[in-house]
């Protein structure tokens, strides 16, 4: 099992060692960090430097005035020196006074929730450019802004807005892939890791509920089923916290109609009760950028190809699988009795269906250590062949360097038979047949195949691969937490 403290900061290794750089500069830099709510902006803040040298201040959504005045009365005690407020009645001046400041040491000045610094952010970081400009000795200062309106903060450093040109350094933070989030969730079974993923998602707040010991059908039903849970009240307001959002009725329909099984525009605007028009398709936009929806189509599909849209968190997936469906049961039966009776029993229906996320994460981990090319666009293919015979390939990639990765991602507790790569063989052979240009080119002894398979591969399987001129990779559970 895996002893990582839980308290401990998880990932965010290059995050962590760029930070620590700048402030070994020996000037002063500018940072901005920003990603949705409970994704771990702040713990990451205070664990980077030592905290005697932070002074991190987090803005409220109330007035300038009371920002200001908050701001230097934390900063007063931070230094031990007294301040009047009254002196200090721009928010140029305000700035001047953390940049001036004559910390013996190298200084962390972090502003989070920067967006609710000031209700006219165009005017703050206006006022802020012109303090970060004036002559000061050089010294080793980093400024941190740091905020959860992702499209207001993405845009601070744009051409034309006054911090352009100004940062030295500007990263999202996004949520943890399968193996970081197992970090936090460090069940002694592998498949239980996994299922802990596809349930509770890569949200650092999300995971921190999971306690130690405790079992994987206990966690789940206090913090996902019970009306009362921390996690599942999370869930049921997360968009009413995202305050870059307007109309959020409209998006939380969206949302609810992907959950409910509608992929295409048409479906989703149909279930949730809205038109199909460009405000539709904004919403939708935005959802992709906050990462709660992604996009796919078909591997070499025509740009006029209609896309499909699945939930992409999948404790938001999971939520709208389970939870919503069984909200009478949950209200009026115990919920590790709705997990035994009514979850349990098709959860790994529901989890092979994240294990194809899952899948894409280990690849960009793994490629480079099993010798297979990076990856240029990801996919798979779904349809029908020329006889209009469905056709599902789970992995149908094309690399950096011109070849077409393809393969199969199983969810299997037994070792797979030579029936799956037979199987995978005859798909590319009837949709090359079809005209699937990437196919031919898949069947190419260039282009390499890959399984994925929880459960592992039979003596069988391996036999009828190592006889096949093209390069085929196996990875099993082991492999993705090796």
């Amino acid at each position: 099992m895996d002893n990582t403290p839980r308290d401990s900061l998880v990932d965010r290794t290059t995050e962590v060692a760029e930070l620590r750089e700048l402030l070994k500069s020996g000037t002063q830099k500018m940072a901005l960090l920003y990603g949705r709510r409970r994704i771990g902006k702040t713990f990451l803040l205070q664990n980077v430097w030592p905290e005697d040298v932070v002074f991190h201040y987090t803005a409220g959504e109330v007035t300038d005035e009371l920002n200001r005045k908050q701001l230097l009365e934390d900063f007063a005690r931070w230094t031990g020196e007294p301040l009047a407020t009254e002196d200090y009645p721009t928010w140029r001046s305000v700035f001047r006074l953390l940049l001036n400041h004559g910390h013996p040491r190298p200084v962390a000045i972090v502003l989070d929730e920067f967006q609710y610094l000031s209700e006219n952010l165009r005017a703050l970081t206006s006022e802020l450019n012109a303090a970060w400009e004036e002559k000061r000795p050089a010294r080793s200062l980093v400024l941190v802004l740091s905020g959860s309106i992702v499209q207001m903060m993405s845009t601070l450093d744009e051409g034309g807005a006054p911090l352009y040109g100004r940062l030295a350094w500007k990263q999202r933070l996004r949520p943890f892939d399968y193996r970081d989030s197992s970090v936090m969730a460090p069940f002694r079974s592998l498949r239980d890791r996994i299922r802990a993923y596809a349930i509770f998602g890569g949200t650092p707040r999300f995971l921190a509920t999971i306690k130690r010991r405790s079992s994987l059908r206990t966690s789940v039903a206090t913090q996902i089923l019970s009306p009362r849970g921390e996690v599942r009240i999370q869930l049921e307001t997360v968009l009413d916290q995202e305050r870059g959002l307007r109309d959020i009725p409209r998006y939380r329909a969206i949302i609810e109609a992907i959950g409910a099984g509608r992929t295409r525009l048409n479906e989703i605007g149909q279930r949730a009760g809205l038109p199909v028009d460009s405000t539709l398709r904004d919403k939708i936009e935005r959802l992709i950028d906050l990462d709660y929806i992604r996009r796919h189509r078909n591997l070499g599909a025509r740009s006029t190809n209609p896309y499909r849209f699945r939930l992409a968190d999948p404790a938001l997936m999971f939520y709208h699988t389970f939870v919503t469906k069984n909200r009478t049961a949950l209200e009026r039966h115990e919920p590790k009795t709705v997990w035994d009776e009514r979850i349990k029993p098709v959860l790994d229906t529901y989890v092979g269906f994240v294990f194809e996320q899952i899948a894409e994460q280990a690849y960009y981990r793994l490629a480079s250590s099993s010798g297979l090319p990076a990856i240029e666009e990801w996919g798979r293919w779904e349809g029908v062949d020329r006889d209009r015979q469905s056709v599902e390939v789970d992995i149908a990639a094309r690399t950096s360097d011109g070849q077409i990765l393809t393969g199969a991602i199983k969810w299997n507790r037994k070792p797979l038979g030579p029936g799956v790569h037979l199987a995978h063989l005859e798909s590319l052979d009837r949709l090359a047949r079809s005209g699937v240009s990437w196919a031919k080119k898949a069947k190419d002894t260039d282009s390499p195949i890959l399984y994925i398979a929880a459960g592992g591969v039979s003596r069988s399987f391996e036999s009828m691969v190592e006889s096949d001129p093209r390069r085929v990779v196996v990875w099993t559970l082991e492999d993705l937490f090796g």
